[in-house]
C-alpha cells in the first residue's frame, strides 16, 4: 500500500509488530512464555516510542501482520498520531527496501529505520543518526549480536539489503563490506543490546537500576 510519508527532510521508519498474545518474541516465548514475551514487548515499544517522541523527528510505523491492508485502529493503536501502514511482502530485506522507497519517493532527504528490540535506545541515538547523515552516506548503529538497531541512507541503496542472512550474527559485517564496496561514507553510532532470547532479556534486567526494578513497567536502562 501507499504510505502517507511528510514530503521533505528526515524521516523515521519503524519497524514493529503488532503486540499480540503469540505474533511478538518468538524465541523470547520459548523460554519465559507468550504472555510474559508480550508483556516484555510492550515494554520496548514504549521504549521506542519515548525515543521518537523525544527526538521530534517525524516518523511512520510500518506493522507486519497486520490482518488486512491497513491497519485496523487497534492494531494502530500503541502509536497514537504517528501515521501506521503495512508492511509489504518478501524477506526483511525486500520489505525495508520497499520502506525505504516510499520515504524517498515522497521527498524525504535522510531516512533511518529502526525496530523495536532495543532497551537502549534513546532520543540521542535517532538525532544523531541524522546529524550524521549531513555528510555521510551510511549511518549504522550496531548491535551486539551481530545485527544493527538503526539504519540511516540519504539515498536508496537497496543493494544494502539483498543477500542477507537476516537475524544472524553477519548481517553488519556484511552490510559494512557492501557499503565500502559501492564507496559510500560510513559512520557508526554506539553500540546497543536487542532483546530477543532469555539471555539478552537477563542481560537487560542486570542492567537496570535497583530503583527502576521496584517500577512496575519501569524501563530505564544504566548508561
Amino acid at each position: 500500500m501507499e504510505a502517507h510519508l511528510p514530503g521533505a527532510g528526515e524521516h523515521l521508519l519503524v519497524f514493529a509488530r503488532v503486540p499480540a498474545l503469540g505474533r511478538v518474541k518468538s524465541r523470547l516465548a520459548a523460554g519465559i512464555g507468550e504472555p510474559a514475551a508480550l508483556a516484555v514487548y510492550h515494554e520496548l515499544l514504549a521504549i521506542t516510542r519515548t525515543a521518537i517522541t523525544e527526538s521530534g523527528v517525524p516518523a511512520t510505523v510500518w506493522l507486519a501482520d497486520a490482518a488486512g491492508a491497513a491497519p485496523t485502529a487497534a492494531e494502530g493503536r500503541e502509536w497514537a498520531e504517528i501515521t501506521t501502514c503495512c508492511q509489504q511482502a518478501g524477506d526483511l530485506g525486500a520489505r525495508m527496501t520497499a520502506a525505504f522507497a516510499a520515504a524517498f519517493a515522497a521527498g524525504a532527504g535522510r531516512v533511518a529505520i529502526i525496530g523495536t528490540d532495543c532497551p537502549g535506545l534513546r532520543a540521542s541515538h535517532l538525532t544523531q543518526a541524522f546529524a550524521l547523515l549531513a555528510d555521510h552516506d551510511v549511518v549504522l548503529g550496531p548491535a551486539t549480536d551481530g545485527g544493527y538497531y538503526l539504519l540511516g541512507l540519504r539515498q536508496p541503496h537497496p543493494e544494502l539489503f539483498r543477500h542477507k542472512a537476516w537475524s544472524t550474527a553477519s548481517v553488519l559485517a556484511d552490510t559494512l563490506a557492501d557499503a565500502h564496496r559501492l564507496g559510500r561514507r560510513v559512520a557508526l553510532l554506539p553500540e546497543l543490546h536487542d532483546v530477543d532470547t532469555v539471555a539478552d532479556l537477563a542481560t537487560w534486567r542486570a542492567a537496570m537500576l535497583p530503583e527502576d526494578k521496584a517500577i512496575p513497567g519501569a524501563m530505564r536502562i544504566q548508561q
